[in-house]
This record gives C-alpha cells, sequence and structure tokens, in this order.
C-alpha cells in the first residue's frame, strides 16, 4: 500500500492533467462519431420515409401496366420499364464481355507492368467523370459520327462507356484475390495458360465478378444523365426492335419529364419508390450472390 501511494505521489500533475484532456478529447470525438453517425442514418430514413410516404398512394396497377395517352388521360408507365429492361440488355451484352475479357487480360496475360498501371489508372479517373460528360460524349460519338438516332441503342452504348471500367475493375479486384499456388498448381500439372483460367481463376473469382455485374446493373437503373441526350424523351410503348432506335425514355428520365416537364409530381414520386425498391433489390440480391457463390 505505501509502494502504492509513493508511485502515485511519484506522477507528476501534468502528466495526469495530460491523461485527463486526452480522455475527455476521446469521450468528446466519440460523442461527435455517434452524432454524426445518428443524424446520418435519420436523414436517410426521413428522405426514404418521405418519398415512400408520397409515392406510394399512387402506385396502382393501372400505372404500372399501362401507357400514358393524351386522348385517354392515363399516365402509365409500361413503356419506361421495358425501355429500362431493354436498355440493361443492350448494355449488359456489350459490357460482360468486353469488360471482362479485359480484365482477364490485363491480370493473367499482360506482361508490360507499366502499360498495366497506366490502364488501371485510367479506369479509375474514368469511374470518376460525371455522367453527364458521357451523355455529351455518347451524343457526339454515336449519333452525330456514327448516324445513330436517339433510342435505346445509343443510350445502351453510351452506358457501356460509362460502366466499362467499373466491370474492369472489380472483375480485375477478383481475379487478384485467388492464390497464386492455384496457378502454379495447374500450370504444374500441364494445363494450358487458358485452361487454367477457365477452369481454376474464373470459377474462384465468379463470387466478385457476378457482384460486379449486379452492382453495375444497379447503376444503370439510376441513369439519367447521360441518357437524356442519347435515349431520348419518348414515352410511347415500343418493342424491342423498334426501341432500339426511336426515342425511348427510361424510368429515371421518366421522373424528370413528369416532374419537370408535366408537373405531375405523384407520378414522379411513384416512379421513385419504384427505383429505389429496384436498387433495393439488386443491392440485395449482390450480397446474396457474394455470399452463396463464395460457399460454392
Amino acid at each position: 500500500m505505501e509502494n502504492a501511494a509513493v508511485s502515485r505521489a511519484a506522477i507528476p500533475d501534468s502528466s495526469i492533467a495530460g491523461f485527463s484532456r486526452r480522455k475527455l478529447w476521446n469521450q468528446g470525438a466519440r460523442c461527435l462519431i455517434w452524432a454524426s453517425a445518428i443524424f446520418t442514418c435519420l436523414l436517410l430514413a426521413f428522405i426514404i420515409g418521405y418519398i415512400f410516404y408520397r409515392g406510394v398512394p399512387y402506385l396502382s396497377w393501372e400505372l404500372l401496366t399501362s401507357q400514358s395517352s393524351y386522348v385517354k388521360k392515363t399516365i402509365g408507365i409500361l413503356p419506361n420499364l421495358l425501355n429500362t429492361l431493354y436498355i440493361i440488355l443492350v448494355a449488359m451484352a456489350v459490357v460482360l464481355p468486353l469488360g471482362t475479357g479485359a480484365a482477364i487480360y490485363l491480370t493473367e496475360y499482360a506482361s508490360n507492368k507499366k502499360l498495366v498501371n497506366l490502364i488501371e489508372f485510367a479506369a479509375e479517373a474514368l469511374t470518376g467523370i460525371p455522367s453527364i460528360i458521357f451523355g455529351l460524349a455518347g451524343m457526339v460519338l454515336f449519333s452525330e459520327m456514327f448516324g445513330l438516332k436517339q433510342g435505346i441503342l445509343a443510350g445502351g452504348l453510351t452506358l457501356v462507356m460509362m460502366i466499362l471500367p467499373v466491370i474492369v475493375r472489380t472483375t480485375q479486384e477478383s481475379l487478384k484475390t485467388v492464390p497464386n499456388a492455384y496457378r502454379e498448381g495447374a500450370l504444374a500439372m500441364g494445363a494450358s495458360k487458358w485452361h487454367m483460367v477457365r477452369t481454376v481463376v474464373l470459377p474462384n473469382a465468379i463470387d466478385g465478378i457476378v457482384t460486379g455485374c449486379i452492382l453495375s446493373v444497379g447503376r444503370i437503373v439510376g441513369e439519367s444523365a447521360a441518357l437524356l441526350f442519347t435515349a431520348g424523351f419518348g414515352l410511347v410503348l415500343n418493342d424491342f426492335i423498334t426501341a432500339l432506335e426511336s426515342s425511348s425514355a427510361t424510368l429515371t428520365v421518366a421522373l424528370y419529364v413528369y416532374a419537370s416537364e408535366r408537373g405531375e409530381t405523384s407520378v414522379a414520386f411513384a416512379i421513385a419508390v419504384i427505383l429505389m425498391t429496384l436498387t433495393l433489390l439488386l443491392n440485395f440480391s449482390a450480397n446474396m450472390a457474394a455470399k452463396k457463390l463464395k460457399n460454392v
């Protein structure tokens, strides 16, 4: 007891005061972090709740299964739902083999490390470019130079430019997670380079690849700025072939049209509810797919 008292007495008052100040700063920082997190969650809950409060009462089967008509004085978003599906199919059909093939080459075959680093840097830089710039570039490239009309094809190819860097980088990171011992073992057993990639590397990286693809679909669903110049504002129901080169508005573009051009804020909020639900389902599907494929 005497030794403990002597030890406490030997500690300078300045050290005790410094320890108290550090403890006070730590507690203050912890409270600030918790307050920021709670405020963010409350703000997000308020935004989601307000959108659902304004949009859910206007959701109806007629809205989802009909098209807008000035003659019948009806409003429907079936064309926009189909256009969103069409543009997902066009964009993913092009970007998936292109992006996956590029990532496989950069990770497994490319020997010039400086070139690989340059391409990776360029891909990461492209992911930060505003989507409206991609829309302007797509309009100049596909509409003016190649002569494509506004429609699903021009819009889908514009989205390919936008999400290609995302697919390449996510696929690369997934391929890099496969241990080199797997590659060396397959090659030691006499497998060719492509056979090793196809049967060893890709199956072990499929979870990350699928997750990246699903998240890219979510970005396509929520994109509007790039499609204003390329896909158009058309609200008419078209089949897939006709929609390729005719003005076709997706859900996000339709939300803009109904909110700003027509003043139908109730319909805009209903579309916002659908978009938020689709985004939630896509993110949930990405997480589930990643967990399932990791266990395979």
